[in-house]
């Protein structure tokens, strides 16, 4: 195999003799063997243990190679077989390649080319496993966004990226929700060993606890109502990389335990199976919870929480990252659009609750109702205009700064139409908007007719 761990193998051969001295070949050049003496140990052994290659006799007393095959097939395994016999027909051949055996060998042979043919085999299954995996990654896996910030605390979170990356250790990223915790992930995914390996991600709090089970671990068909056809959990599908599981705080107490055991020693069962797998990932985890909390009052297992939060990442809320408002404005901004001072001013000093999420829904929000590819004041939502944040000042001086901010522009408008003697249209033009968002802004500020001329005909 193209990973460190040695190849699994099952040596199902009645002939005692020759399967210890296959077995202590196969040992000694760095393969794990597993012996049986006939196709019902063999399926025993099988049920406690996954297999990568197992090398079938095609004559065994009770059962035959053939019938082995067949009950292995059933059972839904990916295991590689190799098919042994004295009797070199066609027919038995082709009886055993149907049946999915990947290699057929005639008894006399060389001990040096059965270990060949079982490399190959086991190579076979990597790509097998590889070629899922990259197809499940394109269906699954979306365009990484590069992280945007260049305070004093973004910039650390960057080192710490840096430092963690290359690691082969679990972290914890911590965080409100919004702040890109996810982007965190996969910064450090795409800067480690593992970068060109699978990186897949799932949220606890988006699923059913009923269905976060099969997700991570996956089953076997018939396993529960619905369970019409076996499925990989993600452990499996990101083997060799990276899972990211978001919200883990939201991770049910019953699979707590089974999330701990695979990540000390790589082992788990899918559901209603009976065999274990191994499985090399590397585990990050996120949460807007506080996990010492939740381990204090029970609902988080101790051990578990050490073992997720070897290294942590703490995410700052984006009203503590001093300028990178402006930097983040720049980047989501599309080509060829603008904001006003005014509303820059705003989006600027705004504290954002929900963090670079809200941002983003504000940004689309204000590029459907705005003008001339142009931000202004008027295509924020209420709860911008209403908080008028002034960064951590009291709420009088924030009520100032609406205030003046509100005056300055309700004086530009009423300024304009005076000088347009009334005449919108014109007044729109001078202002650099449309005339619709001017009657908007008429409207907003109680501009009264009164307080200009009367209006010449538009």
């Amino acid at each position: 195999m193209a990973d460190d761990r040695p190849i699994d193998l099952l040596l199902v051969e009645d002939d005692e003799g020759f399967r210890e001295t296959a077995a202590e070949w196969m040992a000694r050049n760095g393969l794990r063997v597993t012996q049986a003496g006939c196709g019902a140990e063999a399926l025993e052994a099988h049920s406690r243990r996954h297999f990568d290659v197992a090398i079938v006799d095609m004559n065994m007393p009770g059962m035959s190679g053939l019938e082995l095959m067949d009950r292995l097939r059933d059972a839904g395994h990916e295991t590689q077989i190799i098919i042994l016999t004295g009797q070199a027909t066609i027919e038995n051949a082709v009886a055993a390649m149907k049946l999915g055996a990947c290699d057929y060998l005639t008894k006399p042979f060389a001990l040096a080319e059965l270990e060949r043919r079982v490399r190959m085999a086991a190579d076979r299954l990597r790509l097998q496993k590889e070629n899922r995996q990259l197809k499940e990654l394109v269906r699954r896996q979306r365009p990484a966004t590069r992280i945007i910030g260049s305070s004093a605390a973004m910039q650390e979170v960057l080192r710490l990226i840096d430092r963690v990356a290359p690691t082969h250790r679990s972290v914890l990223i911590q965080g409100e929700s919004g702040t890109g915790k996810e982007l965190v992930a996969r910064a450090i995914q795409e800067r480690s060993l593992r970068a060109e390996r699978p990186f897949v991600t799932i949220n606890c709090a988006a699923l059913p606890d009923t269905l976060v089970e099969s997700e991570l671990f996956g089953h076997e068909k018939g396993s529960f109502t619905g369970a019409t056809a076996q499925k990989p959990g993600l452990f499996e599908i990101a083997d060799g990389g990276t899972l990211f599981i978001d919200e883990i705080g939201e991770l049910p107490s019953a699979l707590q335990p089974k999330l701990l055991r695979v990540l000390e020693d790589g082992s788990f069962r899918r559901v209603g199976a009976h065999q274990e797998r191994r499985v090399d990932v590397r585990l990050i985890a996120a949460t807007n919870r506080d996990l010492r909390t939740e381990v204090a009052e029970g609902r988080f297992r101790e051990d578990l929480y050490y073992r997720i939060n070897v290294i942590t990442v703490h995410l700052p809320p984006l009203r503590q990252r001093e300028g990178d408002v402006a930097l983040l404005l720049e980047h989501l901004l599309q080509p060829g659009w603008e904001i006003e001072p005014e509303a820059r001013t705003l989006l600027d000093r705004y504290r954002w609750p929900g963090n670079v999420r809200q941002l983003i829904n504000v940004l689309d929000r204000a590029t459907i109702l705005a003008d001339d590819r142009t931000i202004t004041i008027d295509d924020l939502p209420q709860e911008l205009l209403q908080a008028a944040p002034s960064a951590d000042g009291p709420a009088e001086a924030q009520d100032r700064d609406e205030d003046d901010l509100a005056s300055i522009e309700r004086a530009h408008i009423v300024a304009i139409l005076e000088k347009e003697r009334g005449n919108k249209a014109r007044a729109a033009r001078a202002l650099g908007i449309h005339r619709r968002k001017l009657y908007r802004l008429i409207q907003r500020y109680g501009i009264e007719s009164a307080e200009t001329p009367a209006a010449a005909a538009e």
